[in-house]
């Protein structure tokens, strides 16, 4: 095991500085603070071989976007992955995730760590493409690829540990409509079926702790079982998985590793408190990333939405980490246009869950702040408080700059109100 103490290890003696500075930046008190990565209820992606502003995530805390980003067999444009991730940040991602499968891996991924954010990966992509397939896949090139990215300065990596053979066997003995739809889920089932033999990540997890705790890098324990249809989520492998990964959480934490775990993927909306209260509750409240959920599955080109819907769901029982959902899910690999929707509808519903946790200034003072400035219609100050106010302020100027909105115009109840009440004071 790594000599050097790890973040969590600091935090048990004192207050690191990172962890202060974090305190600081969501309006904790920074004891506090250290005790809640001490304990895993919060996570700080921060490899120390790469600076870069600081984006803590868990209890206490803002809940956290992540956007996607990535090259593809079929579309491989280091440049437009720059310009997306470009977007993404511009449009409020506090981190990014690499997920390139075409192309130069390398040099696309360095082109995304040259951002000042956090930056994850998924190295078993990176290592079925040097293998040519999944099946023939070898534990030590796998374990080879994560080391290289903790050593290139990725912050978080999605491992798909929970992804076992008892997690396949319930796959089997109670099948899904889609029985996986994790590409890297994917890749662990095909390998464990052709070879008979365990998941590397789960066997060797031990091993994998190591590496993490070297270079100081956060655990994404991955849901690589997680439903891809509504009819699927009450189907078992999922809730397999989620013991599994319950297990290895605290096993993480034993051992002074960061980690936070993903989940669950497309579930009904009434099931969504139950998933996310039961991951808390297996895993000892560890950070919750998810992607949607997504409620619904026959919105294509609108997933965003129907994502950006889940996630409030989400947070409102405790989800801390929301991946951004684009237009083009399920259809095409995003573009930039896709990326600034997607970035913004799960800003949006962070932003709802802000406010669902209290995180908001505690007394939600921009949102008081912005029903003042329509009072008033002071559109200089609304867009000011906007989340996006280029957007807003292109759509007010669509029909001249007016006093009121050209929905009303001159039937605007609002300045009726202020002329009426003028005259009366």
């Amino acid at each position: 095991m790594c000599l050097m103490r790890t973040l969590i290890q600091e935090c048990v003696a004192g207050i690191p500085p990172l962890v202060e500075a974090a305190a600081r930046q969501e309006g904790q008190n920074p004891r506090d603070f250290a005790r809640a990565v001490a304990r895993g209820h919060v996570v700080i992606p921060a490899n120390p071989m790469r600076p870069h502003r600081i984006s803590a995530i868990g209890n206490g805390c803002r809940v956290k976007v992540n956007v996607n980003v990535g090259t593809s067999g079929e579309r491989c444009d280091p440049a437009l992955e720059k310009e997306k991730a470009q977007a993404a940040i511009t449009n409020g991602t506090d981190t990014l995730m690499d997920l390139s499968t075409g192309g130069d891996l390398e040099i696309v991924r360095k082109i995304v760590l040259s951002f000042d954010i956090p930056v994850g990966t998924v190295p078993v992509y990176e290592a079925v493409r040097r293998a040519g397939n999944a099946i023939d896949l070898s534990a030590d090139l796998l374990f080879t690829v994560i080391r290289e990215h903790c050593r290139q300065g990725v912050d978080f990596l999605t491992l798909h540990c929970g992804v076992n053979r008892e997690a396949l066997a319930s796959l089997k003995s109670d099948p899904r409509i889609l029985p996986v739809v994790s590409r890297g889920g994917a890749f662990h089932v095909a390998w464990m079926e052709h070879s008979g033999e365990e998941n590397p990540l789960f066997s060797e997890f031990d091993y994998l702790l190591e590496i993490l705790a070297e270079h100081e890098v956060v655990a994404s324990l991955g849901d690589g079982m997680r439903p891809g249809c509504l009819q699927d989520a009450d189907r078992h492998a999922k809730t397999v998985e989620y013991l599994n990964l319950g297990r290895l959480s605290n096993r993480a934490l034993e051992e002074g590793v960061q980690r936070m775990v993903e989940g669950p993927g497309h579930i009904p909306f009434d099931q969504i408190g139950y998933n996310v209260r039961m991951i808390k509750e297996l895993t000892n409240d560890a950070p919750l990333y998810l992607l949607g959920p997504l409620v619904t599955d026959i919105a294509p080109g609108y997933d965003h939405l129907v994502a950006a819907i889940g996630g409030v769901e989400a947070c409102r029982h405790g989800a801390d980490f929301l991946c951004m959902v684009s237009p083009s899910e399920h259809l095409a690999l995003p573009l930039v246009g896709d990326i600034i929707e997607g970035t913004r509808a799960a800003k949006i519903s962070a932003h709802i869950g802000d406010l669902i946790r209290g995180m908001d200034g505690f007394k939600m003072p921009r949102e008081r702040q912005m029903a003042d400035a329509r009072r008033r219609l002071d559109w200089k100050e609304q867009f000011a408080l906007s989340l996006f106010p280029d957007a807003a302020r292109s759509i007010h100027a669509r029909d001249g700059e007016l006093d009121t909105c050209s929905m009303c115009g001159d039937l605007c109840a609002v300045k009726m109100m202020q002329e009426i009440f003028r005259t009366k004071k």
